[in-house]
């Protein structure tokens, strides 16, 4: 079977629309209507006029797409796809501290459960982080940001301000060795090197640019330089040499690879879009709630 030609074809009988995320398999970006970071997708999920929305990315990702699209089938191609730094926060464990800090403002990445998000103020996403985090301080509030550690530490640095951080993290991101770096550099010279800022502190030191998967991206298009160390999940690679056939991407480590978001194959966005099957719900209490915080994201940003 020709899954491709088979997947477009349901997808026009169906008025379905595929969403996939820079980290998903050169395969699934290739048969996307729309491809993005999570900011990207958010917007796009929301003005899309489909009945239905394949969404190839983690369970978050869908959840969000649903929250935003309550009258839309949100559909999912492998249930089991999940988040590493999404698990490493709870909603009990948010309920406990804001109890023990009730005027702090709980800022909360993207990377996170619904039911985490409707405790939240506000949500925001690697590209729009640090204007969401300095709208807060500038108004003298006091804020929580979870449940990323390390973009909490990148944002405190480059404002000078300190804030309450959430001890999670994405482990792809957080255990990349700066001495990977360091060789690279070495053997390239001329490269460029980008950063997403879930990395760690000692890797984001080494970037000639740090920001989001698009920004990331945005840079390589736009920049002079022909070739670059790429520290980041791997999918992006395959964005940029499509952007930028003539310039070089060189992984930073074997290790920049999530689990997760290379599941979904071509077979199971047929299976999926063909038997409606794997859609995502959300608890009307909680998406209400947590739309409240992703509305406050889309206002502040």
């Amino acid at each position: 079977m020709n899954y491709s030609e088979e997947i477009k074809r349901l997808k026009k009988e169906k008025n379905a629309v595929i969403l996939a995320h820079y980290y998903q398999e050169a395969e699934i970006q290739d048969i996307a209507d729309y491809l993005g970071d999570s900011l990207n997708l958010a917007k796009i999920a929301i003005e899309s006029n489909a009945d239905i929305i394949v969404f190839c990315g983690v369970h978050f990702m869908a959840e969000t797409a649903k929250i935003l699209n309550p009258r839309k089938k949100v559909l999912l191609p492998v249930m089991k796809s999940g988040c590493l730094m999404a698990d490493m926060i709870t909603p009990a464990a948010l309920k406990r501290y804001k109890e023990e800090h009730p005027n702090t403002k709980i800022i909360t990445y993207v990377n996170s459960p619904a039911s985490v998000k409707a405790l939240s103020d506000c949500i925001c996403t690697s590209t729009n982080a640090l204007k969401i985090i300095n709208h807060y301080l500038d108004q003298g509030e006091s804020i929580l940001y979870c449940p990323d550690q390390n973009l909490g530490k990148y944002a405190m640095k480059l404002g000078g301000k300190n804030f309450d951080v959430w001890e999670g993290c994405c482990p792809i991101h957080h255990h990349l060795d700066p001495k990977k770096i360091i060789e690279l550099k070495e053997k390239y010279p001329a490269a460029k090197v980008l950063v997403h800022p879930e990395c760690q502190e000692s890797i984001v030191k080494l970037a000639d640019y740090a920001g989001s998967t698009k920004q990331l991206l945005d840079y390589a298009i736009q920049s002079e330089a022909s070739i670059f160390i790429i520290a980041t999940e791997k999918g992006v690679i395959h964005a940029m040499e499509q952007a930028c056939p003539n310039k070089t991407f060189i992984l930073a480590s074997p290790s920049l690879s999530c689990r997760d978001m290379k599941y979904t194959t071509l077979k199971d966005v047929y299976e999926v879009l063909n038997h409606e099957t794997n859609e995502i719900f959300v608890d009307d209490t909680i998406a209400v709630n947590a739309k409240k915080a992703l509305d406050e994201m889309f206002r502040l940003s």
